[in-house]
């Protein structure tokens, strides 16, 4: 339980629902900034303002999955008002108040330095990837199949990076019969890859194995897929960039030379956002239950 933790809940989309209900199960004071337009409420939940006086009272503040801009700006699709997180809102909140964000940027790491606030970025703790590995693969065999006019199964699927998105990629689309090839810069990647039954390269050598590609999926947030990959690609050759954005594909390229591809970094949010909520919201509960206060006591 999370009674008498103050827990504000600043924008978001979908995900941000099974959040406030699951939080709200486990009794945490509930209070939502950017989610005016929703057409139903929550009971028990404090709707407020950016410049409202309960800012004080804040233990916890959960950002978007996609944190802020450069500029500070928070995005709300359930509200039209602006929210900006800057130096003197933060320092509103309470000097141990836990800032929770699935990305964070620059803007945010220096802000949250400066302000001397404890930050966990969601995204990058291997549970929290593990798990939302799951709807990334679903959602990314969804959007293949609705983007090409042949089957996964027999067809040459090129798999970018062998972190935790990748691997569940390559073993899901060699699960549907594809023919999958996985691109590496590690050696033991590259004997991973092996001993999972799959074909590794070195990602040195992309613009050969470009050559051969019906499906090139990318999970490695730099870019890779340049114009030189691209120009050996086949003209029928989709590209899904899976990377956090602006991707590792050069889009502009690959649409000069009508080669269809999608960059998609929140999948989880997209396909099964009730799912990737619940991930969310479940992984918030732990680091709240085993935060300590300074004085060495739970709160």
């Amino acid at each position: 339980m999370l009674t008498g933790w103050n827990v504000a809940i600043l924008g978001g989309d979908a995900r941000q629902i099974e959040m406030i209900r699951k939080l709200s199960e486990w009794d945490a004071s509930l209070h939502l900034v950017g989610f005016d337009q929703l057409d139903y409420g929550f009971t028990g939940a404090n709707h407020i303002d950016m410049d409202d006086e309960e800012v004080e009272k804040f233990d916890v503040v959960i950002l978007p999955v996609a944190g802020t801009d450069e500029n500070g700006n928070i995005d709300s699709i359930f509200s039209n008002q602006q929210m900006v997180l800057d130096e003197d809102w933060v320092t509103r909140t309470k000097d141990e108040c836990i800032f929770l964000t699935g990305i964070a940027n620059n803007y945010l790491i220096d802000l949250l330095d400066k302000t001397d606030r404890r930050m966990v970025p969601l995204l990058s703790r291997d549970d929290v990837a593990i798990y939302n590995s799951v709807p990334t693969v679903e959602g990314a065999i969804m959007m293949v199949i609705q983007n090409t006019d042949f089957t996964i199964h027999s067809s040459r699927v090129h798999v970018l990076g062998l972190g935790r998105v990748g691997m569940s990629v390559a073993r899901a689309f060699h699960g549907l019969g594809a023919k999958v090839h996985v691109g590496v810069r590690k050696p033991a990647h590259y004997a991973r890859v092996q001993e999972m039954g799959l074909v590794p390269f070195y990602l040195n050598n992309l613009e050969k194995n470009a050559e051969n590609s019906d499906i090139m999926i990318n999970t490695i947030p730099a870019p890779i897929i340049n114009a030189s990959v691209i120009r050996k690609m086949p003209s029928h050759t989709f590209i899904l960039d899976l990377a956090s954005k602006p991707g590792g594909t050069d889009f502009r390229y690959a649409e000069k030379r009508g080669i269809k591809a999608i960059i998609a970094p929140s999948l989880p949010g997209i396909v099964a956002p009730k799912t990737a909520g619940r991930i969310l919201a479940n992984t918030v509960s732990q680091i709240l239950k085993d935060y300590k206060r300074k004085d060495g006591e739970s709160k």
